[in-house]
């Protein structure tokens, strides 16, 4: 095994052993080689693991590296594991989590400021599923909590970083405007 085959096997075993994901420059610092490598490397092992017949991939969450099994495997996976408890994500869930995602770091009063309802319930939740955390105090009276998204809510729904969540298209926001309006004036006239 040549010296480049050599540094992208012990980058496998990290991930691989970690089971979580793993910053570039602690790989890069463990291997003893310029973070530019790793990131070469492991570009290198995410296209051998494109094969159809490899069961792993390689995903990239912000500035760290995590090695996981490929959706196409999780049926199998599951049988083995015996029905996982299944987190379900309500619209309630979802609408709450959209707005930490889009608006964080976010106090709960805000979120109940665009929701128009109380979301304690749905806030606790989303931190049992490690979709949300804490992180910190806004520096205004009562010192309010900050909430953000987790590495678990990237790894979730497939995106790098908050900066690359999907964007929302202006017509289509006026669209859903209309039909809210025109549904609140439905529901005044009955």
């Amino acid at each position: 095994m040549d010296n480049k085959d050599a540094l992208k096997a012990q980058i496998e075993s990290i991930l691989f052993t970690m089971g979580e994901s793993v910053e570039v420059a602690k790989i890069a610092k463990a291997l003893e080689i310029k973070s530019t490598e790793v990131r070469k490397l492991v570009k290198e092992i995410q296209e051998d693991y494109k094969k159809d017949s490899c069961g792993l991939k390689i995903i990239e969450l912000e500035d760290s590296y995590q090695m996981c099994t490929k959706p196409e495997t999780y049926e199998a996976l599951i049988k083995v594991a015996k029905q996982p408890k299944r987190q379900v994500l309500t619209d309630v869930l979802m609408e709450t989590l959209s707005i930490i995602a889009y608006k964080q770091p976010v106090t709960k009063s805000d979120i109940e400021r665009i929701r128009g309802v109380k979301c304690d319930f749905a806030v606790n939740k989303l931190m049992e599923y490690e979709l949300v955390c804490e992180l910190g105090r806004l520096e205004a009276p009562g010192r309010p909590l900050l909430f953000g998204t987790t590495e678990e809510f990237l790894r979730r729904f497939g995106v790098q970083n908050a900066d690359t969540l999907p964007t929302f298209n202006p017509e289509m926001i006026d669209e859903f405007k209309n039909e809210a309006e025109e549904e609140v004036t439905l529901k005044s006239n009955d």
